[in-house]
């Protein structure tokens, strides 16, 4: 019996364009560790490392697996690096709020949700450290602490498209997969979830598809959509 939902953060809960994040986020890193390397190869270096973190299948956190990669492409020493990542998802990476936008239906739905009973958590690729996607959290108009569970790349061992990271979700949560419904926007990433049970409801809006493969979900709509599915769902408070 579905009672748990699984939510993707950006594109979904934390309504954005994804490229203009990224270009962003990418710009105002460079800038708060231009000091310490040229923008150019520090964007090189994150997007490789981040690409060798995605497809790990190794029981590393992903935290691990990022900083073991990344300071073999640097020449400086890795902590300072890891110094200034910290410092720079405290203040700069906050101007990535701008890129942020408003979506009434989400902001309700998850009300809805915890109103009839249902366990809410967010399965957000875990790339970044907890800090910055607590940052994302309230962006959305949240607070981290009305999550049972938050996947970040200081926990997590895998990353999607991976179906190990939703195992290990199951696993953390101990919950089994028909008890389960992601919801995101990214068909290769969030819609994998269904090759193991868990019911996928696609939301289109902001939807990233980055093949000509069928589309296949259990749901699909815009915010809207999956708001007035919200309502129709059966209340589990006692």
């Amino acid at each position: 019996m579905l009672n748990t939902f699984l939510f993707d953060l950006d594109g979904t809960l934390l309504c954005m364009d994804m490229k203009l994040f990224e270009k962003l986020y990418f710009s105002t890193m460079s800038e708060a560790l231009s000091d310490l390397i040229e923008p150019k190869k520090l964007i090189k270096n994150i997007w490789a490392s981040t690409e060798v973190m995605i497809k790990n299948l190794e029981y590393k956190t992903n935290e691990e697996v990022f900083m073991e990669d990344f300071q073999r492409r640097i020449d400086g020493d890795l902590e300072i690096y890891k110094e200034r990542f910290n410092k720079y998802y405290d203040e700069d990476f906050l101007k990535t709020k701008a890129v942020v936008l408003e979506n009434k239906f989400i902001r309700e739905g998850i009300k809805v949700l915890k109103e009839k009973g249902y366990k809410i958590v967010i399965a957000t690729n875990p790339l970044f450290p907890l800090k910055a996607i607590e940052h994302r959290i309230r962006w959305a108009g949240f607070e981290p602490s009305e999550f049972g569970y938050i996947s970040h790349y200081e926990n997590n061992h895998y990353c999607k498209p991976q179906i190990q990271y939703y195992e290990e979700i199951l696993k953390d949560i101990n919950k089994d997969a028909n008890e389960c419904m992601m919801v995101g926007n990214d068909v290769q990433e969030d819609l994998i979830a269904g090759k193991i049970g868990i019911k996928t409801f696609l939301i289109k809006d902001y939807m990233i598809h980055r093949t000509e493969e069928e589309i296949v979900s259990d749901y699909i709509g815009s915010y809207e959509n999956f708001y007035k599915f919200i309502e129709g769902l059966p209340s589990l408070a006692k």
